[in-house]
């Protein structure tokens, strides 16, 4: 049986149809410049950015049962362990259809009737030996697992984008360093800036809050740090923003498992995020280490503020 790997994760794995277009989605309509075909889901490319930043990575969700099956192959040619998943004759990926406007901004539509979250008996033998568990919002079908492998002392990566009700309240307790979209965390707590959202977020148990918001940067608040933070995006060249937050995800697991603290996983993850955008598709742009770590070294890498409650309002 193979190692196990650091950092476990299970939920969204998706097939993606992407349909690059010559104006940006607020225009209402546009010409199709190319279409293509391209695996995604928010935990299978966090882990597939994990793999491609040097670090192991194992999916544990549901994955079907044939040898050949094009889901299964693409996580093992993008590094990713899969010995350790649950096999079943009719699990399947969601299935995503992406428009992308000349802005880079998308819009996805998708199908998730299906076999989503994890075995209910999945072995704490294997949950033991890892560091990180990252989980997305499908991960309410498996919050047994979950709790489990907090018990267990391993970090709980939570990226959350919608709500399942109470079942989604519970998830988000679980986890410990909580990251979410800014636009999420607007609706989850009902406050308007970022500092009243990372203070609404907070919780004894947590290790960070982090919210990240595009082109505006991340915000974040961790049990190491003194403060709330503001960190301000990198300027590069956007092509495609699909799977940047899976990208951040990735890497700031990755970062976790190095000893970084908030502020440094948050500096990597971010570095990580704004070169994945620099391609087209989720998966084609994922940053090695040293492409990350020569971003963060480049005279014009922004550096972390002290957030003012007074200037905090996100114009949304």
């Amino acid at each position: 049986m193979p190692t196990v790997p650091s950092i476990l994760g299970f939920g969204a794995i998706a097939i993606d149809d992407i349909v690059y277009v010559d104006q940006p989605l607020s225009a209402g309509k546009g010409k199709v410049l190319q279409s293509a075909q391209a695996f995604g889901g928010n935990v299978a490319t966090a882990l597939a950015a994990v793999a491609r930043l040097g670090g192991t990575a194992g999916f544990i969700g549901w994955l079907a049962s044939a040898a050949d099956d094009a889901v299964l192959c693409d996580l093992i040619t993008s590094g990713v362990e899969t010995a350790f998943a649950p096999r079943h004759p009719r699990a399947r990926p969601v299935r995503s259809r992406i428009t992308v406007g000349s802005d880079g901004e998308r819009f996805i539509a998708y199908d998730d009737e299906a076999m989503l979250g994890t075995a209910p008996d999945f072995p704490d033998e294997v949950l033991s030996r890892a560091t990180v568990l990252i989980v997305d919002s499908y991960a309410i079908r498996s919050l047994d697992v979950v709790a489990r492998a907090r018990d267990l002392g391993l970090a709980i990566l939570g990226d959350i984008e919608w709500s399942g009700g109470p079942a989604t309240e519970k998830l988000i307790a679980l986890c410990d360093h909580l990251i979410l979209p800014l636009g999420f965390a607007q609706v989850a707590t009902g406050r308007r800036s970022p500092a009243e959202m990372l203070d609404a977020l907070w919780l004894p148990s947590r290790s960070a809050v982090v919210l990240t918001d595009g082109g505006r940067g991340v915000y974040y608040r961790g049990r190491d740090e003194t403060g709330l933070w503001h960190l301000p995006p990198h300027r590069v060249a956007v092509v495609d923003s699909t799977g940047a937050g899976d990208c951040f995800h990735g890497a700031y697991a990755q970062a976790l498992t190095r000893g970084a603290d908030t502020a440094g996983a948050v500096a990597f993850a971010a570095a990580a995020a704004a070169l994945s955008i620099t391609g087209r598709g989720g998966r084609e742009a994922l940053p090695t280490d040293e492409q990350v770590t020569e971003l963060l070294a480049s005279a014009n890498a922004p550096s972390a503020v002290e957030l003012k409650y007074a200037r905090l309002d996100t114009g949304t």
